[in-house]
């Protein structure tokens, strides 16, 4: 059934008055699509629409839905515009809730039914068995998000046009966080909801938060990511959630989501089960049991989840054994200071209940080039090492601190130059096949370009070659990488442009394109309108019109108080407002 054009001329009013941040925020709300919307009127109308009204139905909370039924006001529903400011629901709202029964839907006094036991029975299995089993998952993910992270970091992840991590992307990451492929959505949804990783234009890379998360210790982090979850979830939800430690979610939960949500239909199943799914992950609950931990992050505390299941984490330890291979392996997860120092100078192998590393000459020139010295990296490992300091491991250090920067890059006018006192080393770079992008040629003693010295230093850089950055007078000085710049356009934001074109549309200098607009609506609907009218004298009138035509600048009209034909000069017309 078509919305009432009484309902929609009230509400094009209404939209009208909304300032631009108001109107972003209901057009998200209401995920409306935005073709074929040229202003005010033709969103109303689209909000008005069948299929909207359902979809925002769906979406409603039953103590939502109850008030809007009772026209009682809501701030939900006033917010969605699916009443008025005095809670009345518009025609089409109206007229959908009447229709819910035939649909097998609460009727607008059924709407008002107590709810079903949310929570099943406590389950028999012993707590301490459930928070341990929720122990190991809530490690692993922390465990998993940290190793991406870090990968993340390193070099941010394509996203797809159509959706998705480009496939070598996902296959790095997955790689880095020692999951398949299938896990990593999960993870990755759970650390840009935690705001450690964001979609900016078309990558995905860090935020500044993440370098704070990744050095606290594994409860916290996990805290951090499991309160972050929670705080994703519907209210009602999450403090039926909050109960008590012990209790089988499982279908007593689902009973009542689909009693909570009556028109929710797959929406929110499938919401439930990615819930649901992400509680499992995290640790939150296990087998469809709510843990110790679980509860105190449903209830928002973060230092009482943490201490719940700092319990059953790994104790961290503070040595390791540094082996003849250039491994470095530690019996538990190096404590989180540590292991943020241990990391740039070697490369993360493993993760989890023991770490492993791997020293190489690409990870000490990383420290070299941070400011560290040989000195400084070997007090560093000798003073975690149980084994000493294996000599592979000393010579590679003694032999990387040689070679650091032993390749130069400079500025020149024009471009920059590479320099190096070993003769050889300058050679092989000039021949490298891997680099001849960077347009490497002879000038003298030195190789030039016609790139920026960072751009050169960086590309050196990943060739593995010992280069650093100097300055005029041939000081090494710092150098931070440059980010990544996407070569993807960012996606338009549809609701954004639609804000857009409506306050252009909408121009206060021509008041007549609006009175029109509010006309014509009236005449397609059929509906009645109250007509304000300037007459000859100079006083004015109002008259209760059903406008039939519009053209040669007049308002023709049955008059709905005196049953006869009126026609007005469209310049005579001050206001037109909805006769509901």
């Amino acid at each position: 059934m078509p919305p009432s054009s009484g309902s929609a001329l009230a509400l094009a009013a209404r939209l009208r008055s909304f300032d631009e941040g108001t109107l972003l925020a209901l057009l998200r709300a209401r995920e409306v699509r935005t073709t074929g919307i040229r202003d005010v009127f033709d969103l109303a109308e689209r909000l008005l629409s069948a299929d909207s009204v359902d979809e925002a139905l769906s979406r409603l909370p039953r103590p939502d839905l109850a008030a809007l039924a009772q026209a009682v006001p809501s701030d939900t529903s006033t917010t969605l515009v699916l009443s008025d400011d005095e809670g009345r629901p518009y025609d089409a709202v109206r007229q959908a809730l009447e229709r819910w029964p035939a649909r097998g839907l609460p009727s607008p006094d059924e709407l008002a039914d107590p709810a079903p036991p949310a929570l099943g029975s406590v389950s028999g299995t012993d707590p301490a068995v459930i928070d341990a089993r929720a122990a190991e998952h809530a490690y692993a993910a922390t465990s998993a998000i940290r190793e991406l992270i870090a990968a993340l970091d390193d070099a941010p992840a394509r996203e797809l046009v159509r959706g998705g991590i480009a496939l070598p992307d996902a296959r790095r990451l997955a790689a880095a966080a020692r999951v398949t492929l299938d896990e990593l959505g999960p993870l990755i949804a759970l650390a840009e909801s935690a705001g450690l990783a964001v979609r900016d234009g078309g990558e995905w890379t860090t935020t500044p938060e993440a370098v704070a998360w990744s050095s606290a210790d594994a409860p916290d982090r996990w805290a951090h990511l499991a309160i972050a979850w929670a705080g994703a979830l519907q209210p009602d939800v999450r403090a039926v959630l909050a109960d008590r430690p012990g209790v089988v979610w499982g279908e007593g939960l689902v009973d009542y989501v689909r009693w909570l949500y009556p028109a929710g239909g797959e929406w929110m199943q499938e919401r439930v089960s990615s819930e649901s799914h992400a509680a499992e992950v995290l640790g939150v609950a296990s087998g469809g049991v709510s843990s110790t931990a679980g509860i105190a992050v449903v209830a928002g505390d973060a230092e009482r989840a943490a201490a719940a299941v700092r319990e059953n984490f790994p104790h961290p330890v503070e040595s390791a054994y540094l082996q003849h291979d250039l491994t470095i392996v530690s019996t538990g997860p190096l404590a989180a200071p540590l292991d943020a120092r241990l990391r740039t100078m070697a490369d993360a192998e493993g993760a989890g209940l023991a770490g492993s590393y791997r020293v190489n000459a690409a990870s000490l020139e990383r420290a070299l080039r941070g400011g560290d010295d040989a000195a400084s990296i070997r007090s560093f490992l000798e003073s975690i090492s149980l084994t000493g300091l294996p000599q592979p491991l000393a010579y590679l250090i003694d032999e990387s601190s040689r070679r650091h920067a032993l390749v130069r890059v400079g500025s020149r006018a024009g471009g920059s130059y590479v320099r190096s006192t070993d003769d050889a080393l300058l050679r092989t770079i000039a021949v490298d096949a891997a680099i001849t992008v960077l347009g490497l040629r002879a000038e003298g003693d030195r190789l030039v370009s016609g790139l920026r010295p960072e751009v050169l230093l960086w590309a050196l850089t990943d060739a593995r070659y010992p280069v650093a950055l100097e300055d005029a007078d041939g000081t090494i000085v710092s150098a931070e990488r440059p980010t990544a710049v996407s070569t993807t356009a960012p996606r338009e934001d549809p609701h954004a442009a639609l804000v857009a074109r409506l306050a252009a549309a909408d121009d206060p200098t021509h008041g007549d394109g609006w009175l029109e607009r509010q006309l014509d609506t009236a005449i397609r609907g059929r509906t009645a309108v109250k007509v304000l009218v300037q007459l000859p004298g100079g006083d004015q009138t109002e008259y209760v019109l059903e406008p039939t035509g519009l053209g040669g600048g007049r308002l023709r009209g049955r008059d709905k108080s005196s049953d006869i034909e009126r026609t007005l000069p469209l310049s005579s017309v001050l206001d037109v407002t909805s006769a509901d």
